[in-house]
C-alpha cells in the first residue's frame, strides 16, 4: 500500500512539474532604461504609490513602476545599497555602504532629512513592522544597527559571528538574517535584540537572498552552489532544497500567488510554486539577462523588477565587473 501511495504521489509531482514546464506563464514584459552611470544593488517597490526605488551608484532613482518615467533622484555621498520605507512617518531610509550610515529622506518631497550612523558598510536594510524599527545589515563590522525612525537614532547594535546579508521579519517578534560567513540563519528577538538561535543551512552555503512566507512560516534562502533552501521558521529544520542558477543575490515571495522568485545573476529568474508548506516545485526558469541578480516583487500587480546593465571586463581585484555608463536598466517580469 505504501509503495502504491508513493508511486501515485511521485507521478502526481512529476505530472505537475511537467505541466508547469510546458506552460511557462512569466515573461519579460518591459524594460525601463536609465541613462546614468554607476552600479546597482537592491530595489524596493512601493505598494502604497506608483514609485519604484532603484539603488544606482551614489543615488536612488525613483521611477513610475508602470511606465518607467522618472519621478525623482535622491543624491548621496557614497554607494547606495538598499531602500526601506516607513509610511507611517512619511520617511525613507537608504543604506550607504561606504559612508557607514543610513540616509533619511521625505517620502513626499524626496528631500534629505539627515543621516544615522550605522556599523561598517551598511548593505541590506528593511523595516520591521513588529518593532517599528529600521534595521541595517553591516557587512564589515558583522553586525546590525537598529534605528528608531521616530527619533532617527540608533537604539541597538546586534553583534553577529559573521557578515549579514539579507534580513526579514515574521511580523510577530522575530527577525531572521542570513549569516553568510557561517552559512546559517540567525534568529533575533525583536524586543531584546538578542540572538535566540543560529540554524545551519546545510547543505546550503554562503546565503544571500532571503524571503519568508508568514502564513506557512517558511524561509527561503538563496545559497551558493545553485541551491535554494526552504527552512521551517519555527524550528530551523530544513524542509527541502530546490535548484536555482548561479549568482542569486535576492529572493522574493508573492503572498497571494504563493510563489518564490530567485533572481540569478547568471541571467535567469527561477520561479517556484509553493503547493503546500512542505511541497515546492520549480514552475519555470525564465531567461532574463546577465547581472539581473536582485529584485523587488510588487504584491499588488504581481510584477517582478530586476535591475541589470552591460558590463566591462572584470578586474581581477574587483568583486564584480563594473557597469558600463548609460546601460543601467530594469527588467519588468509579469504573467
Amino acid at each position: 500500500m505504501k509503495k502504491i501511495t508513493f508511486a501515485i504521489s511521485l507521478l502526481s509531482a512529476l505530472t505537475l512539474t511537467s505541466a508547469y514546464a510546458q506552460n511557462p506563464s512569466y515573461h519579460v514584459a518591459n524594460t525601463f532604461h536609465i541613462k546614468s552611470a554607476g552600479g546597482y544593488d537592491y530595489t524596493t517597490v512601493d505598494s502604497q504609490s506608483d514609485n519604484l526605488y532603484l539603488s544606482h551608484g551614489t543615488q536612488v532613482n525613483i521611477v513610475n513602476k508602470t511606465t518607467g518615467d522618472s519621478i525623482g533622484v535622491i543624491k548621496t555621498d557614497k554607494d547606495v545599497h538598499g531602500i526601506a520605507l516607513v509610511h507611517a512617518l512619511g520617511k525613507g531610509y537608504i543604506s550607504n555602504g561606504g559612508a557607514n550610515s543610513a540616509l533619511v529622506f521625505d517620502l513626499k518631497t524626496n528631500q534629505v532629512l539627515g543621516h544615522v550612523p550605522t556599523g561598517m558598510f551598511a548593505d541590506g536594510i528593511f523595516y520591521d513592522d513588529f518593532s517599528k524599527k529600521v534595521i541595517t545589515c553591516n557587512g564589515r563590522s558583522k553586525n546590525m544597527t537598529v534605528i528608531d525612525p521616530a527619533t532617527d537614532k540608533a537604539v541597538a547594535t546586534i553583534q553577529l559571528t559573521g557578515w549579514p546579508e539579507a534580513a526579514i521579519s515574521d511580523g510577530k517578534g522575530k527577525v531572521y538574517v542570513n549569516n553568510a560567513e557561517k552559512s546559517e540563519i540567525d534568529v533575533i528577538d525583536a524586543t531584546t535584540w538578542k540572538i535566540l538561535n543560529s540554524w545551519p543551512l546545510a547543505p546550503g552555503k554562503g546565503p544571500s537572498g532571503l524571503a519568508i512566507d508568514r502564513n506557512t512560516m517558511r524561509l527561503f534562502a538563496g545559497c551558493d552552489g545553485n541551491l535554494l533552501v526552504v527552512m521551517d521558521a519555527t524550528n530551523g529544520k530544513i524542509v527541502t532544497t530546490l535548484p536555482i542558477d548561479d549568482e542569486c543575490d535576492a529572493v522574493g515571495f508573492d503572498v497571494k500567488l504563493n510563489t518564490v522568485y530567485s533572481s540569478n545573476g547568471e541571467g535567469t529568474l527561477t520561479i517556484i510554486k509553493e503547493l503546500s508548506p512542505d511541497k515546492f516545485v520549480v514552475a519555470q526558469v525564465l531567461k532574463t539577462e546577465k547581472g539581473a541578480r536582485t529584485q523587488a516583487v510588487d504584491q499588488l500587480t504581481h510584477k517582478v523588477y530586476l535591475p541589470t546593465a552591460d558590463f566591462k571586463p572584470k578586474d581581477p581585484k574587483s568583486f564584480r565587473p563594473a557597469a558600463i555608463p548609460g546601460t543601467f536598466r530594469v527588467l519588468v517580469v509579469s504573467q
